[in-house]
């Protein structure tokens, strides 16, 4: 169980609010423009330790908690920068940490936590089957000392600037496989070594600047020694980091409510229009006060849901909500905030119209609403199953 005080999350985000002071509105606004990524902000969190949070110290991380880490992507995203770049680098070592040899340990988990390999790019959603992630037809084929890999991904952020992908392939038909959920296998792919032998990076221009691409994968060799854990058991692993992954995700939407509440009480109480400021009225006021109401609530299931992650409880029901009631509460106080500054929300130097673009991506990803209602749906309240 890991534990950590109030006094050390406030030291934390002390430090974060520190460095994120260092990457002003203006970067953003820069990197976003020229669809960059951001390089020197990813540098600088690196170099600081927030990005290895969750590695153990005896592999060179800070040993933290959940807690810790959501503080500091919380944080992050209140400071009005965006943790796109850096959050996979927290979760997707965990497949290593929980089902990884004590060689591939030892051999990658440093590196990540030093900085010397970026682990960013998570394998996983392919153009057919979405996230419907049992239906997935990329290939890993055993021959000899190697699997030979063939097939796509999409959706792969920052696969251009990885060093690695976890990457998950079918190692057995799905024909074959006594239950819906075997046959899947999890690998560490090295794209350094897999890019100069067929595997392709296509880029995808999206409504935000998130350095999201496809990829092509053309008999690309793995080396055998790079499966982690049992062949066929890769679905169930996935899994495991995905609660995590969504209560990351659910922090940085509450970073982001902050920041446009803060941004909408502000402009509201200076702004004055027929003689008195617009925070006065009640059709300006309700819906941002509507909004913090809402990111409060859904501060309250993550925090829960980060303590049942360190305490080593199962925490899938508290995950899944407070992603979704997380985003959601974003996504309110993006709309109010629009609302408030009227024609000034779209002017680019406001930065609304940037984190406007930036929130709405978590109702869809890591995973849609849709499937969060589904999963309480079917598994907490036994309704019939869906899909």
């Amino acid at each position: 169980m890991t534990t950590i005080s109030v006094a050390e999350l406030e030291a934390i985000r002390d430090s974060v609010r520190a460095l994120c002071a260092e990457f002003p509105n203006e970067y953003w606004r820069e990197t976003d423009r020229s669809r960059e990524y951001p390089t020197k902000f990813v540098d600088a969190m690196t170099k600081a330790g927030f990005l290895a949070a969750l590695i153990p110290e005896e592999y060179g991380g800070s040993g933290l908690g959940l807690r810790a880490a959501c503080a500091i992507l919380e944080e992050t995203h209140k400071s009005g920068c965006n943790a796109g770049a850096i959050h996979a680098q927290m979760y997707t070592m965990g497949t290593v940490l929980k089902h990884g040899s004590a060689t591939q340990k030892q051999d990658w988990l440093p590196k990540i936590a030093k900085g010397d390999i970026r682990l960013q790019a998570f394998g996983v959603t392919e153009p057919t089957s979405g996230s419907d992630t049992l239906a997935l037809q990329t290939t890993a084929v055993k021959k000899d000392d190697h699997y030979v890999i063939n097939g796509q991904k999409i959706w792969t952020s920052r696969a251009e600037y990885s060093d690695f992908m976890v990457l998950l392939a079918r190692t057995t038909p799905i024909d074959k496989v006594a239950k819906k959920g075997d046959g899947l296998s999890v690998f560490m792919l090295d794209m350094r070594d897999a890019l100069k032998a067929g595997l392709t990076i296509r880029p995808i221009r999206t409504m935000m600047n998130h350095a999201t691409t496809e990829v092509f994968f053309d008999n690309v060799k793995l080396p055998a020694a790079n499966l982690i854990g049992e062949e066929g058991r890769g679905f169930k692993y996935i899994l495991d980091g995905m609660n995590a992954e969504r209560t990351l995700i659910a922090s940085e939407c509450l970073g982001d409510a902050q920041w446009f509440i803060k941004k909408s009480v502000d402009y509201a109480n200076d702004r004055k229009v027929f003689g008195r400021a617009i925070g006065q009225n009640q059709g300006v006021q309700f819906p941002i006060a509507r909004a913090y109401a809402q990111y409060k609530a859904a501060a309250l299931i993550v925090e829960r849901a980060a303590e049942m992650f360190d305490a080593g409880e199962a925490m899938g029901e508290e995950a899944n909500i407070g992603k979704m009631l997380a985003s959601e509460a974003s996504w309110a106080a993006a709309e109010s905030c629009v609302q408030v500054h009227g024609g000034f929300a779209f002017a680019e130097e406001f930065d609304i119209e940037r984190k406007f673009r930036e929130t709405r991506l978590y109702q869809v990803a890591p995973v849609s609403t849709n499937l969060i209602l589904a999963y309480i749906g079917q598994n907490i309240l036994g309704l019939p199953r869906s899909y």
